[in-house]
């Protein structure tokens, strides 16, 4: 089972209350759970369920010693010392998966223990499908923004070389010389060509946006975990940290290779000569939605280890669920997926299975109304805000064609006048 599985393990002391003192031992995250297991006896002091946690804080033991401590329902506290790496990257990853299990929906939680029906599967991909069409809506507008920014910019540059034409023809025919400005003229310059190509002037390549999840982002060393985000591009990896700057974009072909260290941990590395390689190390509670779409992408680079080969196991015991991810990243990706063969005698028992499944209750229809009509109206959004934008860089590609003539054409006549 997924729930099973350990994310990470950090060295600490955990402090028993009953006895007043401090156990050493390890600190084990799973999807979720946490627990805490004494190294003398190996016997596991606490499990956390972090469903039952309500707040998890740092803070200070005797005001000297660095700590974490984790409040369940019924107000029992537990402290957590001597952390290492350090108290920061431990806190970091623990509050990730307790932060991205609270914003999970109700349903997931009961998912190991009864069925999905038809109607929750369906409304759990819409609700899916609903926040990546508003990620995309987000990026989209941001995109818009930039997109009017460099607009105002290329106004302003033409305001600029209006005054620097003012200038040379103030220096081309000075007010001072008593004969024809005439013989100062220059030749008449060629007018633009109409429909020049913008092939030249295309720096706002469309990139799709396959998947975006949130991080705990570490470069090099561990003890420099951070929050952050991987945004997976059709093209591109993007690593940005928690208020959204760009640390690194790795292109595609410059990727050499992508190991994957568990269901939730993976790194990407590129490899340069004379100098340090650059490499990120990334957990993610999202991470299982993101590998099978690395594997599409990356087939020949991409590297389970030995804790990642639990994702076999789940790609068989759930091939649906797993042939679904991957035609879905190959659809993103360009690829051609491979058939799937008919089951053979089995197919009149899944349609049986089919028919037995129920139907959408009224409560669920209802969800799923308003899901669809949100997803309405962001597609129209969406669509109105493209083209705006492609009506932006046709603006764009304009002016720019027209500033670079014009830039020429200055060069010119100051070249005459030197």
């Amino acid at each position: 089972m997924s729930s099973d599985v350990r994310v990470h393990s950090w060295p600490c002391s955990y402090y028993l209350n009953l006895e007043k003192q401090w156990v050493p031992g390890k600190l084990t995250l799973t999807p979720r759970s946490l627990k805490f297991s004494a190294d003398r006896t190996e016997e596991v002091l606490v499990g956390l369920p972090l469903s039952s946690i309500t707040e998890i804080r740092k803070e200070s033991s005797l005001f000297i010693f660095s700590a974490i401590t984790v409040l369940e329902k019924g107000q029992a506290k537990h402290w957590f010392s001597s952390l290492r790496p350090s108290r920061n990257v431990v806190f970091n990853i623990i509050e990730h998966f307790w932060r991205e299990l609270l914003l999970s929906q109700p349903g997931t939680a009961a998912r190991t223990a009864s069925p999905m029906t038809r109607g929750q599967e369906l409304l759990g991909l819409m609700a899916s499908s609903q926040r990546r069409m508003e990620d995309t809506s987000k990026v989209l507008h941001h995109q818009g923004e930039q997109l009017d920014s460099v607009m105002r910019g290329l106004e302003k540059m033409e305001s600029d070389l209006d005054v620097a034409d003012r200038l040379l023809t103030e220096l081309e025919s000075p007010s001072w010389w008593p004969f024809s400005s005439k013989l100062w003229k220059t030749p008449a310059e060629a007018k633009p060509k109409e429909g020049v190509s913008a092939a030249a002037c295309e720096p706002f390549g469309k990139e799709g946006v396959v998947i975006r999840v949130p991080a705990i982002v570490s470069q090099r060393t561990e003890s420099h975990a951070k929050p952050g985000k991987l945004t997976v591009l059709v093209s591109a990896l993007e690593i940005h940290d928690s208020s959204s700057s760009l640390l690194h974009r790795f292109e595609r072909e410059d990727v050499d290779d992508i190991k994957v260290h568990s269901p939730y941990e993976v790194s990407i590395r590129q490899r340069f000569i004379g100098k340090p390689d650059v490499a990120y190390r990334l957990i993610s509670a999202k991470m299982p939605e993101v590998i099978p779409i690395l594997e599409v992408q990356f087939s020949k680079k991409i590297e389970l280890l030995e804790d990642a080969l639990v994702l076999r196991s789940w790609a068989q015991t759930a091939p649906a669920e797993g042939s679904c991810f991957m035609r879905a990243a190959s659809r993103l990706m360009g690829c051609t997926p491979p058939r799937e063969l008919p089951m053979g005698g089995q197919e009149g028992e899944q349609l049986q299975l089919q028919r037995n499944w129920p139907l959408l209750s009224e409560g669920e229809a209802q969800e799923l109304t308003q899901i669809l009509s949100k997803l309405k109206g962001l597609a129209l959004d969406t669509e109105a805000e493209l083209e705006r934008q492609d009506e932006a860089l046709d603006g764009i590609t304009e002016a720019v064609d027209q500033a670079t003539l014009t830039v020429d054409k200055h060069n010119r006549r100051m070249r005459k006048l030197l």
